[in-house]
């Protein structure tokens, strides 16, 4: 290569001169955009929060100082049940120990006498620990005063947390520290926080938990008490398992050292003391510290109401709510009454579970968790478990139901009650007569409720369309359905109820719901409005009510004649389930009574929390079912009358044998039979069945049938709600997945 071109030593060094300040250059040009996009978004993030600022919520001293009450109505307005109203003692300054002030900005914000309402360090903090994982959970940035705000104006609901609600409640802590100095601020927030089982306030915990004072609390008690409020139920001192109160307890005296505000040498002897010591059995003077649950008639239907506001992120005792509901409340009074007073049962021991519900939206208009509950507020309730065998209320939904909807069968399709055999075993399915009758119509089939023809009628259906058809009426189980849950379903009376009232208003399933609407302290209104979808045709609903009809009008073949009422146009489902074979107990173990009209769907369960600890029901009290089943829907009725159904266009009425049925116009069977001459669809229904005689209790129950379900049965229905759909899917796996034995006596009605 020529030297001449090779640029020289001299020129090299020139060019990197040169570039040098083209690189410096476009580096400050980069660091300017960052700076002047850093400056944009400061001056609209501050315009975006003065914004949310300018229509924060105004907030008064009222508010801070004030209980937050969740007012719960009824679908009428009136006020059911109120929380957080019950005795709360006010602690004034000079009644709030300073060792207790110190415990609770140590825990809760350590540099509380350093801010003026909102702690820039203290949110950098947290979002560092949020980031770098320094902490066990997501640590918050909201300084006492601000938790004041929330818990005197706004939710708690997840939903909340928006940048406007943050905005919004760091702009009123700033104001409130300006009205209000900082020992007003922590009085305020010590006489308002959620101390759990009902208590509001640290002077009334103090009684509740340990019946003393405030300033006769030890340091440890102080402690416990202080770091509460973050989680009242998780550090409760009261709860079977302490251990999580004792670390909290802990962590409060750990973070008063930190502070300076005691020696280790105290929190030690403090830790040292055992958490239930000093607790109070009596809770002091706090004799009203109960829920605010005034009425035992509306304790199962609050408790629900309860945990769909959980469910939806709000804290019902903390967020001063007011919660419309779909309760009636008169018929919920006299449904509690009539349980308990009017109807007799075999024992106070043998219970209930009902529900209510309105076909035409899916409201829960009344709910009974049991009866002769004493004093128990928020226990067991019986209306929505799914722990115990619904017995032939299955039949309509798993096996005839699917009949018509998927094979168009008419209500004269004969079906065989012979001998059955359950394929692959050599178990032998049969009724509570240990007979057979031979060849029956649906109708006869459905209203005698005979099994093997329900199961027969399964097979043909087949378990997938099965299980899609009790799925579109919100029913389903984690094991497969198989035959024998055509004669049992491990389903609720509310599940049962909202299921009937899909054939009650012409095959549309309406999730049941409780709430009509929920508003928060700040004034924000959030509307529930139904959910429906077509489950099956109207001429599904209209054949399977018409047949229904008869459980109450044929006089020799129904089940709840009983329960039939003059001029009350009803259709519904009786149902019972016998001890597993070789069981010592006599009698039925559960007796249902489902039944509609147009305006009200009721499932009633009768039974024994411990079925297996127990003698069965009777026959004389299996009808106790059916009698609260009729004393409501007599009241109901009064109420609210309804019409009759009325057939639909795709199904007509011919003439069988003489008789009236039904069949779906259009399909294989409806051109070989004439119309019927009678144009009244409200023709009694004993008329549709031969005059031969039949025992008057019917097959309607499904008896388990194994070791295993035998087990599921003797589960107690006393466990906490909470555990419920693990019973459910217990007891459904033992129930469906073992062949009945011999001699399966399925006496239900």
């Amino acid at each position: 290569m020529d030297n001449n071109d090779q640029p020289t030593r001299s020129s090299r060094h020139e060019q990197d001169y040169d570039e040098q300040p083209e690189r410096g250059s476009l580096v400050k040009r980069i660091l300017l955009w960052i700076l002047g996009l850093i400056v944009l978004l400061f001056i609209a993030g501050t315009a975006l929060f003065f914004y949310y600022a300018s229509s924060a919520p105004t907030i008064s001293r009222n508010e801070l100082a004030g209980q937050n009450t969740t007012t719960i109505y009824d679908d009428q307005n009136r006020v059911i049940s109120r929380l957080g109203t019950q005795k709360r003692e006010y602690a004034k300054d000079s009644e709030i120990p300073t060792t207790l002030k110190h415990a609770v900005v140590s825990i809760e914000d350590r540099r509380f006498y350093k801010h003026h309402g909102v702690d820039p360090i203290r949110i950098v903090g947290a979002a560092t620990s949020n980031i770098f994982g320094r902490s066990s959970g997501m640590q918050g940035g909201s300084t006492l005063t601000q938790q004041l705000v929330k818990l005197s104006v706004f939710s708690t609901a997840a939903s909340d947390r928006t940048f406007k609600r943050k905005a919004q409640e760091a702009w009123l802590a700033i104001n409130v520290e300006r009205h209000f100095s900082k020992n007003q601020i922590l009085d305020f927030y010590i006489n308002k926080v959620y101390m759990g089982n009902g208590v509001y306030g640290m002077k009334t915990a103090a009684q509740y938990y340990y019946g003393k004072d405030l300033d006769e609390l030890s340091l440890s008690q102080m402690a416990l008490l202080a770091g509460m409020p973050q989680s009242p139920s998780y550090y409760n001192p009261l709860a079977d398992n302490t251990k999580y109160a004792t670390q909290r307890r802990n962590e409060v005296l750990n973070a008063m050292v930190r502070s300076k505000y005691i020696s280790q040498s105290q929190a030690n002897q403090a830790a040292s003391e055992s958490i239930t010591e000093g607790l109070d059995p009596d809770h002091g003077n706090t004799s009203n510290n109960g829920t605010g649950v005034k009425e035992k008639v509306i304790d199962a239907y609050v408790k629900q109401v309860l945990a769909v506001l959980e469910a939806k992120g709000y804290n019902p005792y903390t967020d001063g709510l007011k919660v419309h509901t779909n309760l009636d409340l008169d018929a919920q009074k006299h449904l509690y009454n009539a349980a308990n007073n009017t109807v007799a049962f075999q024992s106070n021991k043998m219970q209930t579970g009902v529900a209510v519900t309105d076909p035409h939206n899916g409201q829960i208009v009344a709910m009974l968790g049991g009866r002769h509950t004493g004093n128990v507020i928020y226990g067991l309730n019986r209306a929505v478990q799914t722990n115990r065998s619904s017995g032939s209320t299955a039949k309509p939904l798993m096996d005839y139901g699917p009949a018509i909807e998927y094979l168009q069968w008419p209500t004269f399709k004969k079906v065989s009650d012979t001998k059955f055999v359950y394929p692959g075993t050599n178990k032998v399915l049969k009724d509570f007569d240990n007979q057979y009758k031979g060849s029956m119509t649906m109708r006869e089939a459905l209203v005698q409720s005979r099994n093997v023809p329900a199961i027969r009628t399964l097979q043909r259906v087949g378990i997938k369309r099965a299980t899609d058809f009790l799925s579109g009426l919100g029913i389903s189980q984690k094991q497969p359905y198989t035959l024998q849950n055509g004669i049992a379903l491990y389903i609720s009376p509310l599940q049962v109820s909202a299921a009937y009232a899909a054939f009650a208003n012409g095959g549309t399933y309406y999730k049941p719901y409780y709430i009509s609407s929920i508003t928060t302290q700040d004034g924000n209104t959030k509307q529930f409005s139904p959910h429906g979808k077509r489950a099956m045709t109207k001429a599904t609903a209209y054949m399977i009510t018409d047949m229904l009809k008869g459980v109450f009008n044929s006089s020799e073949q129904g089940s709840a004649t009983e329960a039939k009422l003059d001029g009350v146009y009803q259709a519904g489902k009786t149902g019972t389930t016998n001890y597993p074979s070789g069981s010592s107990q006599s009698g039925s173990m559960d007796s249902w009574m489902a039944g509609y009209t147009k305006n009200y769907s009721i499932a009633v369960w009768t039974g024994y929390d411990h079925p297996m600890q127990e003698s069965g029901i009777t026959d004389q009290y299996t009808k106790s079912a059916i009698l609260l089943y009729r004393d409501l829907m007599e009241y109901l009725d009064g109420q609210n009358h309804a019409s009759n159904w009325s057939m639909p266009s795709t199904v007509e009425a011919v003439k069988v044998s003489g008789k009236r049925q039904l069949v779906i116009k259009d399909s294989k069977w409806a051109l070989e039979y004439s119309a019927y001459d009678d144009d009244d669809d409200d023709s009694d229904s004993s008329s549709l069945f031969s005059s031969s005689s039949s025992e008057k209790k019917s097959s309607d129950s499904s008896s388990s049938s194994s070791s295993s379900s035998t087990e599921s049965h003797s589960s107690s229905a006393s466990s906490a709600s909470s555990s419920a759909p693990a019973a459910s899917s217990a007891s459904a796996s033992s129930a469906t997945t073992t062949a009945p034995t011999e001699n399966t006596g399925n006496g239900n009605q």
